[in-house]
């Protein structure tokens, strides 16, 4: 038995280094959710992250990179398509609101609710869709969030393996939503591993997926953790942070007290919350861990000797929220302000010709990432499928300027549109607008809309036109009236 042990450990290992390598570039793209502008060591934040400090070392840190919305649902749709939110049709959250007040469904009132029906339009391609048309094996490990119902789920859209939670986010250990069970393992729900840290099973999963890969075949890791977002659950003492293992809080300055009683909770009074200075702690805990994922799996595709060969990106979903540090962004997630939709961005690919340390000011977006790994893996977008970014790979050299001159965003009433130097923000609900030389002002302090009205009037003009195109663009549910 022993010998016949020793023969199938000698084939696996053989099998990485005998069979000839891919020609196309494998692919791992690691998305944070509602992590800090700030949030990183290499940026001289006081988190610890040696991992992603390293990439940035490694790769090019991108400085003046934007998401496609202020929050979690419509950014990774833009992401995955490379379409704009009001274009792909997941312009606003698939989440319920009872919730918000407390309210814990039973399995029936959950079935019919929209949060489990809803999902992205299923005439969507996503960036694993046109992977694996050209060879490439595909898993997602973490966090889903385009739809529940299996014609919705990652299986449908292009991955070969998937397992994660499908909703805006979970309890960390129970893998609940507000008590309703979040985890699938590809097509089915599962509790099999409740009680469990989820950003230990996502690298679990993640790595199983690199050991199980072929080394004569490319693959495309997605790996979207719900790290550092709150945690999901109705016990104010949980919702009111970001649940972390103790190990890593540990890894911290002690904070006391850790929690206390208000009056003023949103869910209902009184209640007992974390402190401030306990939030920000187990924040911090909860980056690094997942910071310590990342070097594991960046550390496994190291030992197969690929790694230089492999496309690394890093990016947040969207601004930071509760717990962050997004300076010297204005606002937080959620709003149209820099801090909302301004996120920090990582790529690593020497093999690709990114020269290592560099710092890129250009104007770039997620927008960008599915047609630029399209054009590195050699995978055809069909030419009917209108997308809203473009190659970005000889910008990242440095051989050429970002031909971006403009982002728009839309979330309900609130608008905000990134012309040039300039930035124009308008959030009625929250009686705040102004225009702002963002170059000059990347605070947004300094609201110029009373001494450049034409360049108001310019940016307002530009905004309505792209209005317009999303308007006529072929309609996509489950937002869109058609």
């Amino acid at each position: 038995m022993t010998g016949l042990l020793c023969i199938v450990v000698f084939f696996i290992a053989s099998s990485w280094t005998d069979a000839a390598p891919p020609t196309s570039p494998s692919i791992v793209l690691i998305v944070a959710d509602d992590l800090g502008y700030n949030d990183l060591g290499c940026l001289g934040g006081q988190i610890i992250s040696p991992n992603l400090d390293r990439l940035a070392v490694e790769g090019i840190r991108l400085t003046n990179f934007y998401v496609a919305w202020s929050a979690c649902t419509p950014s990774r749709g833009a992401l995955l398509t490379g379409r704009y939110p009001q274009r792909n049709g997941i312009s606003d959250m698939i989440r319920n609101e009872a919730p918000d007040y407390g309210h814990r469904y039973t399995a029936a009132q959950y079935a019919a609710t929209f949060e489990r029906i809803g999902g992205m339009d299923v005439r969507e391609s996503t960036l694993a869709n046109y992977l694996s048309d050209a060879g490439y094996r595909c898993g997602i490990y973490g966090k889903w969030d385009l739809g529940s119902l299996r014609r919705f789920l990652p299986t449908s859209r292009g991955f070969d393996d998937f397992y994660g939670f499908v909703n805006t986010g979970i309890d960390y250990y129970t893998h609940e939503r507000y008590g309703v069970p979040s985890m699938f393992r590809n097509e089915s729900p599962t509790v099999d591993d409740r009680g469990t840290y989820c950003t230990d099973l996502f690298l679990r999963e993640a790595l199983r997926f690199l050991d199980q890969q072929p080394s004569d075949q490319p693959y495309f890791l997605y790996l979207p953790f719900n790290a550092p977002h709150n945690s999901s659950s109705l016990d104010p003492k949980i919702r009111s942070t970001i649940q972390a293992p103790e190990r890593f809080k540990a890894m911290y300055p002690e904070v006391a007290p850790t929690y206390r009683t208000t009056d003023r909770y949103r869910y209902g009074n009184p209640a007992t919350v974390v402190t401030t200075e306990a939030r920000r702690r187990d924040y911090a805990a909860a980056v690094t861990c997942m910071d310590d994922a990342i070097g594991q799996v960046i550390s496994r595709i190291e030992s197969r000797g690929q790694l230089d060969q492999t496309i690394v990106i890093f990016l947040s979903d969207n601004g930071g929220g509760g717990g962050s540090d997004n300076t010297p962004l204005r606002g937080k997630k959620s709003t149209m302000w820099e801090g909302g939709v301004r996120v920090p961005c990582l790529v690593r690919w020497p093999d690709g010709k990114l020269k290592p340390g560099q710092v890129n000011d250009q104007l770039l977006t997620s927008l960008e990432i599915l047609p630029s790994l399209c054009s590195a893996a050699d995978a055809e977008v069909p030419a009917d499928v209108t997308l809203d970014g473009f190659d970005w790979w000889d910008t990242l050299r440095g051989d050429t300027e970002s031909p971006r001159k403009s982002m728009f965003w839309k979330r309900q009433d609130r608008r905000g549109a990134r012309v040039d130097d300039w930035k124009w923000v308008d959030m009625p609900d929250k009686d705040q607008s102004g225009l702002y030389r963002i170059t000059d002002d990347i605070g947004e302090s300094n609201d110029l809309s009373q001494q450049y009205p034409d360049v108001l009037a310019d940016i307002q003009a530009k905004y309505r036109q792209w209005e317009s195109e999303m308007q006529d663009a072929p309609p996509r549910g489950p937002f869109r009236d058609f």
